[in-house]
């Protein structure tokens, strides 16, 4: 079953859903903030072709990781490579554990599942059963959208 997460826009907290055609409104737990959603049957089976949160068919899939926890294993990578630099380790050593940052982000990027985000107002769904239509992150779209509220219409960007 497809699961939809809303950010608050009273708190930034994060609102977890799963699609309900009686569900018309959202709310926070934190802030108790409520959020109009608008979720329909395409939804309710899992396929996501417009947003129930800001009605945009814009969308972009990316791996289900998070980000934070990215930079947090390459600072660790740098840190211990930069210790190994300053005790006079050989390059062999110190450059080994941006190796092993590599391998484990190989592995990572072949477990985790693809989700997909809207352009417009950052909502994430997970279990998206068409998550291969969905195409890949593009800047240039998302700068359009963002900053100048272009709307694609769930279209890719022709160059």
């Amino acid at each position: 079953m497809m699961t939809a997460h809303f950010t608050c826009k009273g708190c930034g907290s994060g609102i977890h859903v799963y699609p309900s055609l009686e569900a018309g409104i959202v709310k926070c737990e934190v802030c108790q903030q409520e959020q109009v959603v608008h979720f329909d049957q395409n939804h309710v089976e899992g396929i996501l072709k417009d947003c129930p949160g800001c009605q945009r068919k814009d969308f972009y899939s990316q791996k289900d990781f998070n980000r934070k926890l990215g930079v947090i294993f390459f600072v660790i990578a740098a840190i211990i490579s930069t210790v190994m630099l300053w005790k006079g380790m050989g390059p062999q050593w110190y450059l080994s554990t941006f190796i092993v940052l590599y391998a484990v982000d190989f592995f990572l990027f072949r477990r985790l599942n693809l989700i997909a985000i809207c352009y417009k107002c950052e909502a994430i769904f997970r279990d998206v059963k068409n998550i291969d239509d969905i195409p890949g992150y593009d800047h240039e779209m998302h700068d359009r959208i963002v900053y100048s509220d272009h709307n694609f219409h769930g279209k890719p960007l022709d160059h």
